[in-house]
């Protein structure tokens, strides 16, 4: 595959999927729960993503590959492990994008109105579009996407920077330290997908030094980004108002701008799920190019185009599983769950395999060029795993549909891998 994919793109890539629906959306939620607070609570939010990056960049800088979560689970843990939870995410990758299109489609209809599905249904088709002609193009349009909602947010930091009240930050601990704690699920999608660089690992200029370096330098500017953005609006608004707000940038940005509020605010939003989509969208390709490469699909799915070099097979199966997606019915509290909690499971996984490659793959280790000392990459990797598997059971709580969801669906990926293995094995007379 083509290496086209530069420093600057592996960190527009990693803050293009985590910088999306969320900063638009949960700082109210969490605003009621933690008051000011909410500023610690997005500090806390990102110490678990801490722990996991450094798994996450050790095994990115040991073995850098396309599909990575597959690949490494394959290869490390047992081929049904990376099969299934790729399987899996093929339901929280098709929700990730029908949540963003739908979102991006409902920003624009503030300024016109537009119909849901068939505007989200173009989206897809020009996302295929974009994606069939070079990897090269699409990290461009990225990294173009990222700069413009970085200056974005900055002019939005700058002009609400004088209306803000220091009055509107006191007492911090309004609602205590439960508070805080309290809103510290809200905040984690903000961070969610800051990894992504390893899944296309394979198409980056030194990967082993570009990975980890990415996704240090997106998690650091995630963070400074939401603290900007969140310490403006809360200061502009005050809790209150802004705990009650379901579209909290807005309404901050129409006290210190007046009408403009409107399409400044929409203009940063298309920009951001845009982002978000094309990234999504190219990470979700190379885990179905991965699995069929591999053979746990038909193998034609792992073809090149010719001339763009390009998984142009893989490309068209995400736009159908977008195609399905909008038959059924959109439900955002419903399809945010399923892409956090299968988030979750992966990223289980995968420090646990961070943690198994330490001790029984010297050779890996030793190429790694981000590595800390043996006892230390260990604990982080547990401590991953312990995180994740905390945040999925936690979720349960909020909504237990898309846990059964995504047992029927894994249920029916592990009677599909047997009847694969099953084929693959030569008959016997």
């Amino acid at each position: 595959m083509k290496k086209a994919i530069n420093l600057p793109a592996v960190i527009a890539l990693g803050l293009g999927t985590a910088v999306g629906v969320s900063i638009f959306s949960a700082l109210g939620p969490a605003t009621a729960i933690a008051g000011p607070g909410m500023l610690i609570s997005v500090v806390l939010a990102a110490i678990p993503v801490l722990i996991m990056s450094v798994s996450y960049a050790f095994m990115g800088s040991a073995l850098p590959t396309s599909g990575a979560s597959y690949e490494w689970s394959r290869r490390f843990l047992h081929p049904y492990v990376g099969f299934i939870l790729t399987w899996i995410r093929t339901i929280s990758a098709t929700g990730a994008l029908l949540v963003l299109a739908l979102v991006l489609v409902r920003y624009v209809s503030m300024l016109v109105d537009l119909p849901p599905r068939p505007v989200m249904l173009g989206l897809f088709t020009a996302l295929l579009v974009l994606h069939h002609f070079g990897v090269d193009l699409v990290a461009r349009v990225q990294t173009l996407l990222m700069s413009l909602l970085i200056v974005a947010f900055i002019v939005f930091a700058a002009l609400g920077g004088p209306s803000i009240d220091a009055a509107n930050f006191a007492p911090l601990l309004s609602y205590g330290w439960p508070g805080v704690i309290g809103a510290v699920p809200l905040l984690l999608g903000l961070f969610a997908g800051l990894e992504s660089a390893t899944e296309v690992g394979e198409e980056i200029s030194n990967g082993r030094r570009a990975i980890p370096i990415g996704i240090a330098v997106a998690t650091v500017s995630a963070l400074l980004l939401y603290l900007m953005i969140g310490s403006v609006t809360l200061g502009v608004l005050g809790p209150e108002a802004l705990a009650a707000s379901k579209a909290p940038l807005l309404e901050a940005a129409s006290k210190f701008i007046g009408p403009a509020a409107v399409p400044m605010v929409v203009v940063m939003a298309v920009v951001a799920m845009g982002k978000s989509l094309n990234a999504i969208f190219m990470i979700f390709s190379r885990a179905i190019f991965a699995m069929a490469r591999a053979g746990a699909l038909p193998s034609g799915l792992a073809r090149l185009h010719p001339r763009w070099q390009t998984p142009y097979m893989a490309n068209r199966v995400v736009f159908g599983c977008c195609v399905v997606g909008l038959l059924l019915p959109l439900d955002l509290t419903f399809l945010f769950i399923a892409v956090n909690l299968v988030g979750m499971i992966q990223s289980a996984s995968i420090c646990y395999i961070a943690g198994h490659v330490v001790n029984h793959h010297p050779d890996l280790y030793a190429a790694a060029s981000f590595k800390l000392g043996r006892r230390t990459m260990v604990a982080f990797a547990w401590a991953g795993v312990a995180v994740s598997v905390l945040l999925a059971v936690i979720g349960f709580d909020t909504d237990w549909k898309p846990y059964v969801l995504l047992a029927a669906w894994g249920s029916i990926g592990t009677l599909v891998y047997l009847l694969r293995a099953r084929k693959a094995v030569p008959a016997t007379v």
